[in-house]
C-alpha cells in the first residue's frame, strides 16, 4: 500500500486534565535533578560546563497543569495514523505529538509499551504527563510542559513522492520553534523522524532534546546500546561513571534487575554509530538509531522495590505490565544544556523500528558479542548509510509548506511572529491562531499598553523582549504585575518586588519588603507616586496575583514569617474577590484552593498552626475531600499534638492525584505522626524513631520514595 496519513479516533479510560494553576509558576517545584558530583568524577569538560549552562529557576511563563484527578472515564481522543505496508504509527498531537502506538504489521507486534489508559501524573516539568509511547521533550531537564498540550499537525510532501505528518509548535520555556517529521519510506520497516530547532533569535539559547520510547519492561527484557560505560544518576542526586554491563554486583542492562529506579547514560564512543535497542528474552523488540547528532542514549529504570512497582501501577490501572524507557538525547546526560547559536539551528535524523538477533548472544556473557550481534542485526536491517542518505534527502523537505492542517496548537507562535516578524518556512505559525490567551499582548503590541483591568491570570510572557514593552508602557496594577514576572524570571528579584508593591498600591517604600530596595536595580525603575503609594486597590481581584508573588517572594528570601503573613493577605484578598456571581468571582474562587494549597505549609512553619486550620475549615467539603487536602489535614492536626486524628486521616485512605516524581512529603508525615504515637508525650529520640518505623510501617499505598531509605 501506498503510504498514506489520516486522522482516526481512539478512544482510552482518561482522566481529564481540568483547568491549569491560575497562579503564576514562579518557583521551578521539586528539582529532581539537582545534582552533587563527587570530586574524583572525572567529568568529560563539555559535559561539567553543560550542566552548568543555564539552569531553569522557574516554569515562566507556562502555568501549572494540576487540576487533573485519578477518576477516569471513556474520552474520544483526536489521533493521526502514518502508514505503509510494514508499519502502523498513531500519534495523539493534542497531547505533545506523543507517538501512542508503533505496530509491525508482518509480525503483528506492537514495538512500544501502549498504555491502555491515559492517567496523568505529575512528571512534566509543569505537572501533567502520561506514560507510554514516544515523547518529544524540548525544554529544559524534564518532561516537556508540552507533554499533554497541543502541537500543530500537517500534511507535508515526503522526500520519496509520498507524505509527511509534521508536528511543530513553539516552546515557551527557551522561545525555541521546533518541527518533528514522520515519514514511512514505501516498503520500510522503520519509522523515519526528521527533527529541527531552531534559534531565530540574535543570542545564543540553551537547547535541550531528548526523544522517550517506553518499552515493554518483561521478564528477560534486556536493553543493549554500544557503549561499555555510563554515567549513572539515581534519586540520591549523584553523578558517577560506572561500567556497563555490571555495576554494583548485577547486571544493569536488564531492568528488573534493579531494585530502584535509576538513570544510565550510555558513554557512547565518538564514530561510533548511535543506537539504543531493548530485546526480550526471544531476542526481539525494538530498535533506535539516528544520524550523530543525536549523540546520547540511555535506560531509565522503575526497579523492583516497592516504590517502583507502586509508581508503575499509578500510571496505569491493575493488571497492566510495566515499562521501561529507552532515550536519545542532545547531550551525553538529560542534566546538560547545549548552546544554540544565533540564527542557527540543530537538525538530525531518527528511526524507529523492529529488530531480532540470536537470543543466545543478546543475552550471553560475553557483554561485546552481545553489542556486536545488536549492531549487526540493525545494519542488515538499516544500514548506517541509508540513514545518513535519508537524512540528506529530508532536509530539503523541512523548509517544504504544509499542504493540510491536521490539527491546531497554540497561538503562542503567532504572537512571537507578530512580534519579531521571525521568517520560519516550513513552520507556519498563522495569525488564525491567535487566541483570547494572546489578546493582551497583542494590544501591548499595537498600542503600547494593556488593556485596562486588573491582573490577567495565565500563562503571560516574560522573555526580555516583552519586559522591554511592559517596562516602556504606562504603569498599572496589571502591566507591574507583569512586569515583576518578566523581572523575576530574569533573576532581578528586587525589581520584581518593587513591582509587584507597586501592583498593590504600596509602592517602593511600603510595608513587607522581601529584599534589599537597593539590590539589583535593572535599567528602568519606575517611582511610585504618591498617591499609587498611600490608596488600596481599586478592585480586590487586582491584588490578589500581586500579593501572592510577594508572598513566593519573602519565601524565596527565606522570610517565612513574612511569608505567612503574605500568605495570609492573600487569602483574604481572594476570599473578597470570590464573592459575587461576576467572571471575577468564579475565577477566584477556583484559585482559592490553590492558594491555601500553598498557605498552609507556609503558616505551618510560622508557627500559625490555627490559622491553617481555620483556612482549611473554609474549603467547600469537596475540595476538602480531596487527598491534597487531607494531607494537609493530617499536618495541620499533627502540629495541633493531635498524632491520633492525623494517623485517623491516613487510616481513611486518600490519593494526591498531582504527587511530583521523587516527593516524600506522604511517607515523611507518616513517620512523623507514628513517632508521636511512639513517643507517647515524651521525647523524640533515635531509639523512639527506630521503633516507630518498627511498629509502624509505611503502607504500600503511601510508599513513592524512589531511593534507598
Amino acid at each position: 500500500m501506498a503510504t498514506s496519513v489520516r486522522r482516526t479516533t481512539l478512544t482510552l479510560p482518561a482522566a481529564p486534565l481540568g483547568p491549569d494553576n491560575p497562579l503564576p509558576a514562579l518557583q521551578g517545584g521539586h528539582d529532581l535533578h539537582r545534582v552533587r558530583i563527587p570530586r574524583d568524577a572525572g567529568l568529560p569538560a563539555d559535559m561539567a560546563r553543560q550542566i552548568g549552562y543555564r539552569p531553569l529557576t522557574s516554569i515562566l511563563p507556562v502555568a501549572r497543569r494540576d487540576g487533573y484527578g485519578r477518576a477516569r472515564r471513556g474520552t474520544d481522543l483526536d489521533a493521526l495514523v502514518i502508514e505503509n505496508d510494514r508499519l502502523r504509527a498513531t500519534v495523539l498531537p493534542a497531547l505533545g505529538g506523543r507517538v501512542y502506538s508503533l505496530r509491525h504489521k508482518p509480525t503483528d507486534r506492537e514495538l512500544l509499551y501502549r498504555n491502555p489508559v491515559l492517567q496523568p501524573a505529575a512528571f512534566a516539568l509543569n505537572g501533567a504527563w502520561f506514560s507510554g509511547g514516544i515523547e518529544w521533550n524540548i525544554g529544559a531537564t524534564g518532561h516537556t510542559t508540552l507533554s499533554c498540550a497541543p502541537l500543530h499537525a500537517a500534511r507535508v510532501p515526503a522526500p520519496d513522492g509520498g507524505e509527511m505528518l509534521r508536528l511543530w509548535e513553539w516552546e515557551r520555556l527557551r522561545d525555541l520553534p521546533f518541527q518533528v517529521d514522520l515519514w514511512l519510506p514505501d516498503g520500510s520497516d522503520f519509522l523515519h523522524v526528521g527533527v529541527r530547532i531552531r534559534n531565530p533569535h540574535h543570542h545564543t539559547v540553551p537547547a535541550y532534546w531528548w526523544s522517550n520510547i517506553a518499552v515493554p519492561e518483561e521478564e528477560g527484557s534486556r536493553v543493549l546500546a554500544p557503549a561499555d560505560a555510563a554515567w549513572h544518576f539515581g534519586y540520591e542526586r549523584t553523578l558517577r561513571r560506572v561500567p556497563v554491563p555490571e555495576s554494583d554486583g548485577a547486571d544493569r542492562t536488564y531492568p528488573l534487575r534493579s531494585a530502584f529506579p535509576a538513570d544510565y547514560f550510555y558513554e557512547v564512543p565518538d564514530g561510533a554509530r548511535r543506537w539504543i535497542t531493548s530485546l526480550d528474552a526471544a531476542g526481539r523488540g525494538l530498535v533506535q538509531t539516528s544520524t550523530d547528532a543525536l549523540r546520547g542514549r540511555k535506560l531509565f529504570l522503575w526497579g523492583t522495590g516497592r516504590a517502583g512497582r507502586r509508581w508503575q501501577q499509578w500510571l496505569t490501572e491493575p493488571g497492566t505490565g510495566g515499562y521501561a524507557e529507552i532515550q536519545a538525547g542532545l547531550a551525553r546526560t538529560q542534566l546538560e544544556h547545549v548552546p544554540l547559536d544565533a540564527g542557527g539551528a540543530f537538525t538530525w535524523l531518527e528511526a524507529y523500528g523492529p529488530l531480532a538477533a540470536d537470543p543466545a548472544v543478546v543475552h550471553g556473557a560475553d557483554w561485546t558479542a552481545a553489542r556486536e550481534a545488536v549492531a549487526a542485526g540493525l545494519e542488515a536491517a538499516l544500514p548506517r548509510a541509508d540513514v545518513d542518505a535519508a537524512y540528506a534527502a529530508w532536509l530539503p523537505y523541512a523548509d517544504r509548506e504544509p499542504k493540510e492542517s491536521l490539527a491546531t496548537g497554540s497561538g503562542w507562535g503567532a504572537l512571537e511572529v507578530a512580534r519579531a516578524g521571525f521568517a520560519l518556512p516550513g513552520t507556519p505559525f498563522a495569525p488564525a491562531t491567535l487566541g483570547p490567551e494572546q489578546e493582551p499582548w497583542l494590544a501591548l503590541l499595537r498600542t503600547g499598553e494593556l488593556p485596562p483591568g486588573g491582573p490577567l491570570p495565565g500563562p503571560a510572557p516574560t522573555s526580555p523582549a516583552w519586559r522591554d514593552l511592559l517596562e516602556s508602557a504606562p504603569p498599572g496594577p496589571a502591566t507591574d504585575h507583569h512586569l515583576g514576572l518578566a523581572q523575576w524570571q530574569a533573576g532581578d528579584r528586587a525589581q520584581a518586588v518593587r513591582s509587584w508593591e507597586r501592583a498593590v498600591g504600596q509602592g517602593v517604600g511600603g510595608p513587607g519588603r522581601a529584599t534589599d530596595p537597593e539590590a539589583g536595580a535593572g535599567k528602568h525603575e519606575r517611582g511610585a507616586t504618591a498617591s499609587e503609594a498611600a490608596a488600596p486597590p481599586g478592585h480586590p481581584e487586582a491584588s490578589v496575583l500581586p500579593l501572592y508573588c510577594l508572598a513566593v517572594a519573602e519565601w524565596a528570601a527565606g522570610e517565612p514569617a513574612r511569608a505567612a503573613d503574605r500568605y495570609a493577605q492573600v487569602c483574604a484578598a481572594a476570599s473578597a474577590a470570590a464573592v459575587g456571581d461576576g467572571p471575577a468571582a468564579r475565577t477566584w474562587r477556583a484559585a482559592l484552593p490553590a492558594l491555601v494549597r500553598e498557605a498552609v505549609p507556609a503558616l505551618l512553619t510560622a508557627g500559625r498552626t490555627e490559622e491553617a486550620a481555620r483556612l482549611l475549615a473554609a474549603l467547600p467539603e469537596r475540595v476538602a475531600a480531596d487527598g491534597r487536602f487531607r494531607l494537609l489535614t493530617a499536618r495541620v492536626l499533627l502540629a495541633q499534638d493531635r498524632p491520633e486524628a492525623a494517623r485517623e486521616v491516613f487510616d481513611a485512605g486518600f490519593e494526591i492525584a498531582d504527587l511530583r516524581e521523587g516527593d516524600e512529603t506522604l511517607s515523611d508525615t507518616w513517620f512523623a505522626i507514628a513517632e508521636r504515637l511512639t513517643a507517647a508525650g515524651g521525647p523524640v529520640t533515635d531509639e523512639v524513631r527506630a521503633a516507630a518505623r518498627s511498629a509502624h510501617p509505611l503502607p504500600d499505598r503511601y510508599e513513592y520514595r524512589m531511593r534507598p531509605v
